[in-house]
């Protein structure tokens, strides 16, 4: 790009000489050359730029190898594997086909990871560290990508939110996967292909006499892990139930005796009524005879 503003700079003096040692004959055709020159030139800058805007976007990422995909799709091959990558690159070429992050460092994978690969068809992330798949960490790909793999990692569970709709056929073994009932239902949730979900085997497993440990927590049919969580829930009404009925009973308790209480007095003071009454009229008798 210096070059090319050097070689701008050069031109224009150049025509400025000539048009001064020729001001009054070559006027009209000096100018007209002049301005057809520099129009040139900037459409040569803008061409250049395009190269070079395209080169950034589809230029490899730095310590990666890539490489033309030899099928029909086109694209690119990215291999990052065995960099002790602690992050996923920044800087992937955009129209990158199979991407391969395997034996690195990745601890969790952040939304939006691959957003910017529409054409992202094949991803390896085994081998490395991943414990955590944030909400929308797949997201954009639920129409390009065939492949995932999450093989040799530290997942306990997956989110569905993670994927998005995402439909691969997928490799999920060698995970300490946690079987329980948060895992039972995200696997209603989840989209990918089903025979792919037969990699998710319990190392450990709520009860640990449920017989769910060393079992394709997909493959078995008769595994309700959810009945504990169910059990527990009719408890907690039962508790409730029974603390509502116990206060109401103490409610109505207490509202007896207190009206007893007024009974009590009420009638108290209707039995002193006639008393009073007999004075008044043994009054009325004494003042009669005298």
């Amino acid at each position: 790009m210096l070059g090319t503003a050097s070689w701008i700079f050069s031109a224009q003096v150049i025509l400025q000489r000539d048009y001064a040692r020729r001001p009054t004959m070559l006027l009209p055709s000096g100018w007209l050359l002049r301005h057809s020159v520099v129009m040139w030139l900037l459409v040569h800058c803008l061409v250049l730029m395009t190269l070079c805007f395209h080169h950034v976007a589809t230029s490899c990422s730095k310590r990666c190898y890539c490489s033309d995909s030899e099928d029909s799709f086109g694209g690119k091959t990215m291999r990052c594997s065995n960099l002790h990558l602690t992050e996923i690159p920044q800087d992937i070429p955009n129209d990158t086909r199979r991407l391969y992050l395997d034996y690195n460092l990745l601890t969790s994978i952040p939304a939006n990871a691959f957003h910017d690969l529409p054409l992202l068809a094949e991803l390896d992330l085994s081998h490395n560290e991943l414990a955590l798949l944030e909400p929308g960490a797949f997201r954009g790909l639920k129409d390009s990508l065939q492949f995932l793999d999450l093989s040799s990692n530290q997942l306990t569970m997956l989110d569905p939110d993670a994927f998005e709709g995402v439909t691969a056929r997928s490799n999920l073994t060698g995970n300490p996967w946690h079987c329980d009932c948060r895992l039972q239902r995200a696997l209603r949730r989840l989209d990918l292909e089903h025979m792919s979900l037969t990699g998710i085997i319990c190392q450990t497993s709520e009860l640990e006499d449920f017989g769910a440990q060393g079992v394709p927590f997909l493959l078995a049919k008769d595994l309700d892990l959810c009945v504990v969580l169910k059990k527990t829930t009719d408890v907690a009404m039962l508790v409730t139930m029974f603390g509502w009925f116990t206060m109401v009973i103490s409610y109505l308790v207490y509202y007896v005796r207190h009206n007893q209480e007024d009974a009590r007095r009420h009638l108290e003071y209707l039995k002193s009524l006639p008393s009073r009454q007999g004075k008044s009229e043994e009054s009325s008798t004494i003042s009669t005879v005298v």
